[in-house]
C-alpha cells in the first residue's frame, strides 16, 4: 500500500511523471481519475496530451469531475489510482455551472480525499502549487488558493510519500525511505 502526493508548479511534467509511479504500483488495473471540466481550447489540448501519454499504458480513464468518491461505485479498491487533480476537482466543486460558490468545498474534497485514501491500496495524487507568492488577488481567488493549500495539507499528512516537482527535479518531503526502493525499482 502506497499513497503519493505530487504538487509542483503548473505545467510542470507532474501528470507524467504521476503516471509512471501509478504504472509501477500496479499490479493489476490503473484508473486514471480524470478531474478536469474542459473550459477552453488550452484544457482540451491538455486533455489529449495526457491521454496521448498514457497511451497503451493500461489506464482506464474515470471522468470524475465532481464528488469524487462515486468512482469507488465503478472501480476495483486493489487497484492503482492516479488522481489528477485535486486543483481541478476544487475548481469544479468551488465554482458549479449554478454559478453559486461553494466556500465548504475545500472542506469536503479533503474529508473525501482522506477518506478515498483509506479506502484504496495505492494512489497518487496531483496538485498545482499555486498558492506561495505574496500577490494579492481578488477575495474569491484568494478563498481557492487558500482551499487548495489546506487540501494539500491535509493529503500531505496522510500519504507515505509527498513530492515536489518544480523545473524537472523532484525533492522528496517525506517518505524517502519509502519512495526511493519502489523508484528504483521502476525505473
Amino acid at each position: 500500500m502506497l499513497r503519493i502526493f505530487i504538487s509542483g508548479g503548473c505545467k510542470n511534467g507532474k501528470s507524467y511523471f504521476a503516471q509512471k509511479l501509478a504504472r509501477g504500483q500496479s499490479e493489476g488495473r490503473m484508473y486514471y481519475l480524470a478531474t478536469m471540466r474542459p473550459c477552453d481550447n488550452e484544457d482540451y489540448e491538455r486533455i489529449q496530451r495526457h491521454r496521448k501519454e498514457r497511451h497503451g499504458w493500461g489506464f482506464i480513464t474515470i471522468e470524475q469531475p465532481v464528488d469524487i468518491l462515486q468512482c469507488l461505485n465503478i472501480c476495483d479498491t486493489n487497484a492503482s489510482f492516479l488522481l489528477d487533480s485535486t486543483t481541478a476537482l476544487l475548481a469544479n466543486e468551488m465554482f458549479p455551472a449554478s454559478n453559486v460558490v461553494n466556500l465548504n468545498a475545500p472542506k469536503k474534497i479533503a474529508e473525501d480525499l482522506t477518506s478515498l485514501c483509506k479506502q484504496i491500496n495505492n494512489i497518487v495524487i496531483v496538485s498545482d502549487y499555486i498558492y506561495s507568492d505574496a500577490i494579492l488577488y481578488e477575495d474569491l481567488t484568494e478563498a481557492y488558493r487558500k482551499g487548495l493549500a489546506f487540501i494539500d495539507r491535509k493529503l500531505a499528512a496522510i500519504c507515505d510519500v509527498v513530492l515536489e516537482v518544480a523545473f524537472g527535479s523532484i525533492v522528496i518531503h517525506k517518505g524517502r525511505e519509502v519512495f526511493m526502493p519502489f523508484y528504483e525499482k521502476i525505473l
